[in-house]
């Protein structure tokens, strides 16, 4: 049995999978604002969940920059230098995998394309906004700290975060409600406009051959798909302008990257 875990910024995922990579059971619990907190409840949550099941890894997608296997930063958790599997495997005693999600959901969306593109940009739009770089199917190790939400951009003539004008939080927060409760087609063209502001500055950098939208605003992909797709051939030149899709399932593709980099991991 494999556990994946998906921490998100408001709320965590948790999944158990079978050795034929199906999910047999999953929780979700809000995600707590102190890591100590989170801890506890992850290890309470897996202890559950396993109820003496023989357990041969844990994967855990994390927000924000990781490096070897510890967070960094994460603009909305407020967490800093968090070595999870530090803190977990005492308790577990298994092998304890951990990438940013981003990374791990490109794994699984890239693969659903079917003949794998060279190199393929993963946009989750979320609480926050993340980047993953996969080419030739994989994580690209080279680029696997980046994190396209934290670029510097101009919106409204101040210098800010991609994410905190064009993440899920940020839509909340000027609309005062949720993207599912927004109807508005201006609305969704501002959205979509926004979005594109990261867009256009990644594309020409990475030379994505596709870029898949996913996270909580990428299941209302069809509300601005046209959009976004138009804008970024209005500010791109020809030949670096990418195909912009759905993922195939935005809120679930972090759980089976987290599937997918462990399996693979625990067979080299």
């Amino acid at each position: 049995m494999l556990v994946a875990v998906d921490t998100g910024g408001t709320k965590t995922l948790v999944a158990v999978f079978d050795t034929d990579g199906s999910v047999i059971d999953s929780v979700k619990f809000p995600t707590p604002h102190e890591t100590h907190e989170f801890i506890r409840e992850l290890s309470i949550v897996i202890d559950r969940l396993m109820d003496k099941k023989f357990l041969d890894a844990i994967s855990i997608a994390l927000p924000g920059r990781i490096r070897n296997g510890v967070m960094m930063n994460a603009g909305n958790l407020k967490w800093r230098h968090f070595d999870i599997a530090a803190r977990l495997e005492d308790h577990f005693k298994v092998r304890i995998f951990v990438e940013n999600d981003a990374n791990l959901a490109g794994l699984p969306e890239t693969r659903a394309l079917g003949k794998n593109p060279p190199r393929s940009l993963y946009i989750t739009v979320s609480t926050g906004n993340g980047t993953g770089i996969i080419t030739n199917g994989l994580i690209n190790t080279d680029l696997s700290e980046s994190e396209g939400g934290f670029m510097m951009l101009e919106h409204n003539g101040t210098l800010m975060k991609w994410e905190k004008f064009a993440s899920g939080s940020a839509i909340k927060k000027k609309y005062g409600k949720f993207a599912s409760e927004i109807t508005s087609k201006r609305a969704w063209y501002d959205i979509a406009k926004n979005i594109n502001k990261g867009i256009v500055c990644l594309a020409p950098v990475l030379r994505p051959d596709v870029i898949i939208i996913g996270g909580s605003i990428g299941t209302h992909f069809a509300h601005y798909s046209e959009t976004l797709n138009g804008l970024a051939k209005e500010y791109l030149h020809d030949d670096t302008v990418p195909r912009i899709v759905q993922a195939k399932h935005p809120e679930e593709a972090v759980i089976y990257g987290c599937y997918y980099y462990a399996v693979e991991h625990l067979a080299r």
